[in-house]
């Protein structure tokens, strides 16, 4: 059993690195505006976060399981290298596609950070303290997102957007150094087959239908032999790995632990649930730097409000879990999320800094229990053996929702957003000179903001924030669904003498 220093040691450094990897997300949010001002591609723009979410999504089964099999610290230490390679390669990109394909790189070694650290603090801390452990991990995704805000907005307004990626260099080795170092495995993993087969259709299915998504509509038309074509190559990949996983000796993902009632619907929260928030932290920086005018770090502090109320509700579930069932804690709160994007669908123009801030701390407030309570009810009942891939695959579903969440709604307010500035011009409306209007990023630097008629501008902002409302509107489904699934969950408590008798086995 691990105890004493080395036992805060290594949580420290498993801390550290989900700060590192769930941060990224946050950071960049509140920098993309000027990153497409300075480099161009707004049409690219959601593929900056997305190809990050992807490759981290399509590889949290994969490690998960991997974990399981070979044990969790090799695969821990590769996947803080990889980050901080991809973090450094992002600092060097000279084009939107360049900064894209390196998010991709990072996503890699967060598909490996994310769920193993969980799964790591489950196999050393005692089931006693879990609760608590718990609640202190799923905080650390709120912390993240106050520092990733407010760091990222210092570092893009008075250093460079790049600094964004080159501060994970630091923190990473620190974490390295902790885990490599204190870290030792006390649980026995046995070897077993690697299901690459099903590794190759889950990875290949996930790739084709965000290509299809991503590209349907823009580089080419929906019914493109193309698009119809990663549409087609998505279902057969994806209805191929069902058949492998349910035939394979060791499947990346066991499609018979979602016959527990509480595994299952703790996913399907964690998919729906994901995708509204990510759906508020993507547009509410856009709609203040687009709309209200304001700078890389106005737009960081508007998500402060929302991610101190994820703090307070990721660390009060965490600390809940032996008094109240895990349901008790998630419909309260998820009924918070519902209303907070609810809210988002009755700005405007004229709407107050405040207005925006009481919203997204409810909305904070309704994320919070989701990244601690499921996290612990995603493994209740399963055997260590089984944690590593019970953990990643709510993650892999967590993502699986944010990255969705990213390309639907990304492709929901472009086609408004273009629609309406089409409207807008078609119409008479006086064209700009020396602005290109086919990149709307434009709209997103106050330098040329300034340089665009007064009564242009109006018509523009008008546009792109009827655009984000409209979008907002669509984020209430899945908040509904997150919520619907909640009043389904069985009605299970976290046990601490059980998980003990679980622990003690173990160790």
């Amino acid at each position: 059993m691990v105890t004493g220093n080395k036992l805060g040691v290594i949580l420290a450094g498993l801390l550290l690195a989900i700060l590192m990897a769930s941060m990224d997300n946050t950071i960049v949010a509140t920098a993309i505006g000027t990153i497409v001002g300075e480099l161009g591609g707004f049409d690219k723009l959601m593929w900056v976060t997305s190809a990050y979410m992807v490759a981290e999504m399509a590889g949290m089964p994969i490690f998960g399981k991997l974990s399981d099999m070979y044990g969790r610290k090799r695969f821990f230490i590769f996947g803080i290298i990889v980050f901080m390679a991809g973090s450094a390669l992002c600092g060097t990109a000279e084009t939107i596609v360049q900064l894209s394909i390196y998010r991709a790189i990072q996503g890699i070694g967060g598909g490996a950070l994310m769920p193993i650290a969980f799964t790591i603090m489950f196999d050393v801390v005692p089931a006693e303290k879990r609760g608590k452990m718990g609640g202190l991990f799923g905080a650390v995704f709120g912390l993240s997102s106050i520092f990733g805000p407010l760091l990222g907005a210092y570092l893009t307004d008075y250093i460079n957007w790049s600094w964004i990626f080159y501060i994970n260099l630091p923190l990473g080795l620190l974490a390295f150094v902790m885990i490599a170092f204190f870290y030792k495995e006390s649980v026995e993993h046995s070897k077993q087959r690697i299901d690459y087969l099903g590794a190759f259709t889950l990875v290949g299915s996930v790739v084709c239908l965000m290509f299809a998504l991503e590209l349907g509509g823009k580089q080419y038309a929906w019914d493109s032999g193309m698009i119809i074509g990663l549409f087609a190559a998505f279902a057969v990949l994806l209805s191929g790995f069902i058949l492998i996983e349910r035939r394979a000796q060791e499947p990346i993902i066991t499609f018979g632990m979602f016959k527990n009632r509480l595994y299952s619907t703790s996913n399907i929260m964690a998919i729906f649930s994901g995708a509204a928030f990510i759906t508020a932290s993507i547009y509410i920086p856009i709609f203040i730097q687009g709309v209200l005018g304001g700078s890389a770090t106005n737009s960081g502090l508007v998500l402060l409000p929302m991610m101190l109320g994820s703090v307070v509700t990721a660390a009060g579930g965490g600390s809940f879990l032996a008094k109240f069932r895990y349901r008790s804690i998630m419909i309260p709160t998820l009924a918070l999320l519902v209303i907070g994007i609810a809210l988002l669908t009755t700005l405007t123009t004229d709407s107050s800094r405040f207005m925006v801030t009481i919203f997204m701390v409810l909305i904070g407030l309704g994320i919070g229990s989701s990244f601690s309570v499921l996290s612990n009810a995603a493994i209740h009942g399963f055997p260590a053996r089984q944690r590593g891939s019970a953990s990643s695959t709510l993650n892999f579903n967590r993502e699986l929702g944010m990255t969705l969440g990213i390309t639907v709604f990304g492709i929901i307010q472009s086609h408004v957003f273009t629609n309406k500035l089409a409207a807008v011009f078609e119409s008479g409306g006086p064209m700009p000179a020396g602005v290109d209007l086919s990149d709307p990023s434009k709209i997103l630097t106050p330098e040329t903001r300034d340089s665009i008629p007064a009564q242009v501008l109006g018509q523009i902002t008008d546009a792109l924030s009827s655009s984000i409302v409209h979008t907002f509107a669509w984020a209430i489904i899945p908040a509904v669904i997150a919520l619907l699934a909640a009043f389904v969950m069985s009605k299970e408590k976290f046990d601490p003498t059980a998980e003990q008798d679980q622990y003690s086995a173990a160790h």
